[in-house]
C-alpha cells in the first residue's frame, strides 16, 4: 500500500556517507533509523528514482539546495533526499550537487524502505532495477520541487 499524506512513516533504516567524523558517526557509510531522523522534527523528505539521473540532477536536488534558507525559515529542521542507491553513490552525488550541510543524501540501496513506503517501481527492463516510484509523470518537474514544498508549508 502506498503511503499517503498524513500517514505515519514506517520504521526503517537509511544510509548516508559521512565525510567528517563526529560523535556517533564514523567516516564512510553510516546507518540511521528513520524514527531517529524524524522524531520531534519537521523534516522534508523527497524521493527520487536514482542519483545522477537527468531531471533529478538538473532540477529536483538543485531546487532544494537553492531554497534551503526559505525552507529553514518555515521551520524545517532537515531536508532528506532518498534514492535507491548505496551511500557511496549518494555521497558522490551530494558533492556533485553541492548539497553538503543543506540536503542529506540518504541511500536505500536495497530498496527495503522504498518498498515499506509502497513506492517501489521495477525498472529492471531499463537496467535500473527496483526504484522509487516517481509520483511525477516521466520527465516532469511539476509537484516534487522545493517551490511546491514551500507552498504546502504555508
Amino acid at each position: 500500500m502506498t503511503i499517503k499524506v498524513g500517514d505515519r512513516l514506517p520504521a526503517g533504516t537509511l544510509s548516508e556517507f559521512v565525510e567528517v567524523e563526529t560523535e556517533g558517526c564514523t567516516i564512510g557509510p553510516n546507518q540511521f533509523k528513520v524514527d531517529d531522523l524524524t522524531k520531534g522534527k519537521k523534516v522534508v523528505i523527497f524521493g527520487l528514482p536514482g542519483a545522477f539521473t537527468p531531471t533529478c540532477s538538473a532540477q529536483h536536488v538543485p531546487s532544494y539546495v537553492k531554497h534551503y534558507d526559505e525552507l529553514k525559515a518555515k521551520g524545517v529542521d532537515d531536508i532528506l533526499c532518498l534514492s535507491v542507491n548505496d551511500a557511496f553513490v549518494m555521497g558522490a552525488w551530494a558533492k556533485d550537487q553541492h548539497a553538503a550541510r543543506k540536503v542529506r543524501m540518504m541511500g536505500d540501496g536495497s530498496a527495503a524502505y522504498t518498498k515499506a513506503l509502497g513506492l517501489e517501481l521495477d525498472l529492471t527492463a531499463r537496467g535500473m532495477g527496483v526504484r522509487w516510484l516517481n509520483i511525477e509523470a516521466p520527465g516532469k518537474f511539476e509537484v516534487s520541487g522545493a517551490e511546491t514544498m514551500l507552498k504546502q508549508l504555508g
